[in-house]
């Protein structure tokens, strides 16, 4: 059994609208994290400037973020929910680690090859230092555990690299972060159209939003694609035909599960009424978040309530943070 005194530290870019894949590979394990372990739980608005320098939307798109993960169970009274912005000494930190990390090891990222491939006309150096950046959320806090799916793993590795080499330096100040999913596979959400999974900016047809209309989910999961169906009994399903039981497995009761199951071994499935069973089980699995999220966004009050909550229990474990690293490093000179 893990201390409950551990820290946890993730974050979430305001970029895109969450969706379901958002919701059962992150944000349901951040609603049962809250209960167990000190949390810290990040809107990471300097991140997107690394992609998304127009800021015209940047606070509405901040304010759908914590309304959506408040309205899928993240309680601000039992985690330090906050803005990267109002940490100023994210800032100060994020300053003294790029001084440890070297051109040539951020250059083979994958994601700023990635990055600089999709974006050729805007290769900031924010974007070669993101995972300099994204240390510095992390050991602020000197958080134990990470939520990170495996794209993530390489900034985690690197988060790693520069603990040891600050600590080998100036001694020892930070512990090292490991990725932690309670010892379970993260849900990965498949696409409506059988190709990857779903996504923030991409696919949005294929992607069901937690802020989706209800004839918006059912026209999107009735275009889920299928086909002729099994030709005989126990046939393997093909992926496309898999994900749609993957989704239905998500929301849906286990005995509508098995039945569909049990269809599809025998052959007899019907896929338009499999589709229309999992359509009005998406729309009363996402309606209640969307209804509740809208409610949050709306009362500009209590949002702010919530970002300056988050953001005075972020400083007090910040200052704690930089006070120590100034000491370590020799910054303290009266």
């Amino acid at each position: 059994m893990l201390n409950k005194k551990e820290i946890v530290m993730s974050g979430i870019r305001p970029t895109g609208f969450l969706h379901l894949g958002n919701y059962f590979g992150a944000v349901k394990n951040y609603v049962r994290l809250q209960d167990e372990f000190e949390c810290f739980f990040m809107v990471a608005d300097l991140h997107s400037l690394t992609t998304h320098p127009d800021t015209k939307e940047l606070k509405q798109n901040v304010e759908r973020v914590l309304a959506e993960n408040i309205a899928c169970g993240l309680d601000p009274d039992k985690v330090a929910l906050y803005c990267q912005s109002h940490i100023f000494e994210t800032s100060e930190l994020y300053l003294y680690l790029t001084m440890m990390a070297y051109k040539g090891e951020l250059e083979k990222t994958t994601t700023f090859k990635d990055k600089a491939r999709s974006q050729p006309d805007n290769i900031n150096a924010g974007l070669l230092t993101y995972p300099v950046l994204q240390a510095a959320d992390i050991l602020l806090h000197r958080a134990m555990l990470v939520p990170v799916g495996k794209d993530q793993e390489q900034h985690l590795e690197m988060a790693r690299t520069f603990v040891n080499r600050f600590n080998h330096r100036y001694g020892d100040i930070f512990p090292e972060p490991s990725a932690f999913n309670y010892g379970e596979d993260l849900v990965k959400v498949p696409s409506l159209d059988g190709a990857g999974k779903m996504s923030k900016s991409e696919n949005q047809l294929a992607t069901l939003y937690l802020s989706d209309s209800d004839e918006l989910i059912r026209k999107k999961v009735m275009k889920a694609k299928t086909d002729s169906g099994p030709t005989e009994p126990g046939m393997a399903k093909p992926d496309y035909i898999e994900n749609i039981f993957l989704l239905m497995k998500l929301v849906s009761e286990p005995a509508q599960v098995n039945k569909f199951l049990e269809d599809y071994d025998q052959c007899r499935i019907r896929y338009g009424d499999m589709k229309k069973q999992l359509a009005e089980d998406m729309v009363r699995f996402i309606s209640p978040i969307r209804e509740k999220a809208d409610s949050i966004r709306n009362d500009k009050a209590y949002l702010k309530a919530v970002m300056e909550k988050g953001a005075e229990k972020a400083r007090k474990s910040a200052r704690l943070t930089m006070a120590l690293v100034r000491e370590a490093i020799g910054l303290n000179y009266y």
